[in-house]
């Protein structure tokens, strides 16, 4: 038998899983432990030339390619990540096609002989796949355990369907160490409705999966959640490992720049034009992969930051299935801004942006990754939920760790969301960038990222959690 332990990873096909996959396979190759990321043919490049930088630095990370079943399951050929959905219907033939790889990944732990598989939430067939082969399955939600208490405590409790008479109506979730009040406007169908759905079918059979697999990697660190982490595991008895936050495996510059990301994105002329200001006199404002904003919220976010004053580095994706002729730009709005502000379009490097000394304040969709980046980099933020478990994190930014202030979204919405108007994104970026009560919020954001990062250093709460499991791992094998 090979002494050297021996890991494949199976992300969900969204670039908000793929990455702290990478991120996460990154890690446990550089303690020494055979990696290997298992994708399909389209998002393949997303993992290459990361795997390549780091096999000249002596680590061990392979890919192992299955076709996805896009046209099988009804989807147009080449629909190989969630990103490409326009639609609740092309989701629900996603998760079709997500089925129907239960076979190919049997035959790839068959060839490839695994101590251990990590497998995202969204595979709920894969803690019976790694039985058939006595092998451990690690479950990755790509969140953090405030997000993971709240959302099973919706689950057992389900105060969003006894204890209401109106979508509206604040209640509180129950039995988690802090006030949490939330709406059913803020939840997802399938958490607010009785109804059952091939969806929540699938979800269900997700949870369930979860609690009989071998356990839970978290992307947090303790300091960041304490009370949660000790709560996930000691109250709602999950057994868990957090390792993050995983994104700081990337110490170089090109590898905070690239993130899996083949661009031609010109890194230099941004980080020269950041060198050009002051500390802390940037915001930036930026929404992930998925987020998608009807024309019309964009041009009130475009008359809220320029009412702000405040200057600016705007991720711009455009206005989904609407013309891509930027009528939704205010005239003369590049014009007026030019010097103070920068549109990028399309993607940039988060990471790198985020850490630099300039950059004072950050506008984000509270995905978790995004959430992480945020606190890993010590800037404040001004909380925009959408979607998926982004309200949770916004709860726990604004309320728990008080290093946010909520621009007042209060929909849940995954296609065209809009509904922000320009007076309260002014209201909410000049409220962490000016005044006492912003300073505070930096201070604590700062003190948050030194904790961050002595987490990941030799002897922290992260380093010591992820040498556990793979003492744990050893173990098992054994």
């Amino acid at each position: 038998m090979d002494s050297q332990l021996h890991v494949f990873f199976f992300p969900f096909m969204a670039h908000g899983h793929m990455i702290p996959t990478l991120d996460m396979a990154k890690l446990f190759a550089s303690r020494g432990v055979k990696t290997t990321i298992i994708t399909t043919p389209l998002n393949a490049p997303i993992f290459t030339k990361s795997i390549q930088t780091t096999k000249n630095l002596g680590t061990q990370i392979s890919i192992r390619v299955i076709e996805f079943p896009a046209v099988e399951a009804g989807l147009p050929e080449g629909c190989e990540n969630v990103d490409q959905l326009h639609s609740e219907d092309m989701l629900a033939n996603f998760f079709k096609a997500i089925t129907m790889l239960q076979e190919p990944i049997e035959h790839v732990l068959q060839e490839g002989r695994p101590d251990c598989l990590v497998a995202d939430i969204f595979f709920p067939w894969a803690t019976d796949v790694a039985a058939k082969f006595n092998i451990p399955r690690l479950t990755f939600h790509g969140s953090g355990f405030f997000a993971l208490c709240a959302s099973e405590h919706l689950r057992l409790y389900k105060p969003q369907k006894k204890t209401v008479s109106s979508d509206s109506e604040p209640f509180i979730v129950p039995n988690l160490p802090h006030e949490v009040k939330l709406t059913r406007l803020q939840l997802g169908d399938h958490d607010k409705e009785d109804i059952e759905t091939d969806f929540s079918k699938f979800l269900d059979k997700a949870t369930e999966s979860e609690m009989r697999s071998f356990g839970i990697v978290v992307n947090s660190f303790y300091e960041l959640e304490p009370a949660y982490a000790d709560h996930y595991r000691s109250v709602l008895g999950r057994k868990a490992w957090h390792i993050g936050p995983l994104s700081l495996c990337n110490r170089q510059v090109e590898d905070k720049a690239q993130r899996g990301k083949e661009t031609s994105f010109d890194k230099r002329e941004c980080l020269k034009w950041l060198d050009s200001k002051t500390p802390n006199s940037i915001v930036y404002l930026c929404f992930g992969t998925v987020a998608n904003f009807a024309a019309s919220q964009l041009y009130e976010i475009a008359m809220g930051i320029e009412a702000s004053g405040q200057q600016f580095i705007w991720v711009v994706r455009g206005a989904k299935n609407e013309d891509d002729n930027e009528n939704w730009l205010p005239e003369g709005f590049e014009e007026r801004t030019k010097g103070k502000g920068l549109i990028i379009r399309g993607w940039a490097p988060q990471v790198l942006i985020l850490d630099h000394d300039a950059v004072g304040g950050f506008v984000t969709h509270c995905g978790w990754n995004s959430t992480l980046e945020g606190v890993s980099a010590g800037v404040p933020m001004v909380t925009w939920p959408l979607f998926a478990e982004q309200f949770f994190n916004e709860k726990l930014v604004t309320g728990i760790l008080g290093i946010g202030v909520g621009v007042g979204a209060q929909q849940w919405k995954r296609v065209a969301s809009d509904g922000v108007k320009r007076d309260a994104i002014e209201k909410a970026v000049k409220e962490i960038m000016v005044g006492e009560e912003a300073e505070e919020r930096r201070r604590r954001a700062r003190t948050l990222k030194e904790m961050s990062w002595k987490a990941v250093e030799e002897g922290g709460s992260s380093y010591t959690d992820l040498n556990a499991l793979i003492k744990e791992l050893s173990a098992h094998r054994s």
